[in-house]
């Protein structure tokens, strides 16, 4: 009987196991390992990419090295020149609130109240009617500026001797207004008294008007020509209207 050479396999090489001979163990401990590194190798291909984050919908962009900008706001508009706006609408004139009308005699810009020195007082003619004796009591710059006056005169009646005659004239009512008088311009106050006869009051015939601009302390004195006038009695008021410009009514 023939007699075939018979063939030994050789021992594995040391420190290796044979796929054949590993273990349960051994194989599920390879397979644990491999499903390790395919998770690991998926993850990090769904990774989002290098390059510029995005920026959502409504939010700023992304800082580049100065404070962060919160979400939901966004990024201030650069400052743009703006021409002022032109007021409308306001100004002087007839509304309320303004400033009080200025009655202009000569047209020249004033430079202050008008002292006593810088005026001349006089006394126009009477212009009576119904009962009323009416005279213009006029003051007039005689100065080389401009000057302003403004409300009621003061006025006394004055015998020659410097004493007064009835009491002091009372005020009708009225709106005082600046008056600018120039050089040689004049504004008028009215001096006016019921005619003694008609009234029956107590009469004294003055020598003189005493005379004191507004605001003033030092007076003009004025002679008087104009007869008798009431100093006491039934309807003896005297009266004096609030300045207003020219010589008469």
């Amino acid at each position: 009987m023939s007699t075939f050479p018979r063939t030994v396999a050789a021992p594995d090489s040391p420190g290796t196991v044979s796929a054949r001979r590993a273990s349960p163990a051994a194989r599920r401990a390879a397979l644990l390992a491999g499903v390790a590194l395919m998770g690991l190798l998926t993850a990090c291909n769904n990774g989002t990419p290098q390059g510029s984050p995005k920026t959502l919908p409504g939010t700023a962009g992304p800082a580049s090295g100065g404070p962060s900008t919160k979400a939901g706001s966004t990024p201030a508009a650069s400052p743009v020149a703006s021409t002022p706006a032109k007021k409308t609408g306001t100004g002087t004139g007839t509304g309320k609130g303004s400033a009080s009308a200025t009655a202009t005699a000569g047209g020249a810009a004033a430079s202050g109240r008008c002292h006593t020195s810088e005026l001349r007082a006089s006394v126009g003619r009477n212009d009576p009617g119904a009962g009323q004796e009416n005279f213009p009591v006029v003051l007039t710059n005689k100065s080389g500026r401009t000057c302003t006056v403004r409300g009621y005169p003061g006025a006394a009646f004055v015998d020659a001797s410097g004493k007064q005659l009835g009491p002091d004239p009372q005020r009708s009512p009225g709106t005082p207004t600046t008056i600018v008088l120039a050089p040689g311009r004049s504004a008028w106050s009215g001096l006016t008294f019921s005619n003694p006869e008609i009234s029956g009051a107590n009469t004294a015939t003055p020598a003189s008007l005493i005379v004191t601009p507004p605001d003033e302390l030092d007076s003009l004195t004025v002679a008087w020509t104009q007869g008798k006038v009431p100093v006491s009695g039934n309807a003896s008021s005297v009266r004096l209207t609030v300045l207003s410009p020219g010589t008469a009514p």
